[in-house]
């Protein structure tokens, strides 16, 4: 029997019904976009979007719908992760679950490998 990988990033449920929500209001595809940039307190800091279109070098995920597109780059530093959406008392926001940060800020938005 062949075993499967992992995909090299997910979406979970919370996130692509929460980017589904987004969407339908502004009237867009439902199309979220993860990049990595430099900057940000630990060096690397993410950045969403929702997107019109996918590009041609996007590696996707899709869950429920919903499609999470990642460029090439950006992919080398969060192969692995999984992109969730968690709501708490201090707000709520998407986050990265990414197995390839040795570190991280208080805020989770930025990393360093």
């Amino acid at each position: 029997m062949e075993q499967q990988s992992a995909p090299p990033i997910q979406l979970s449920t919370n996130a692509a019904l929460r980017v589904a929500t987004i969407a339908r209001k502004q009237g867009k595809p439902a199309i979220l976009r993860l990049a990595v940039e430099g900057g940000g307190c630990s060096g690397f800091q993410y950045r969403f979007g929702l997107t019109e279109a996918v590009e041609s070098d996007d590696i996707t995920a899709e869950t429920d719908g919903v499609t999470l597109a990642v460029d090439e780059v950006s992919l080398d530093l969060v192969r692995g992760s999984i992109v969730d959406y968690v709501e708490s008392l201090g707000g709520s926001a998407f986050k990265v679950e990414n197995p390839n940060a040795a570190a991280g800020c208080g805020c989770g938005s930025s990393f360093a490998v």
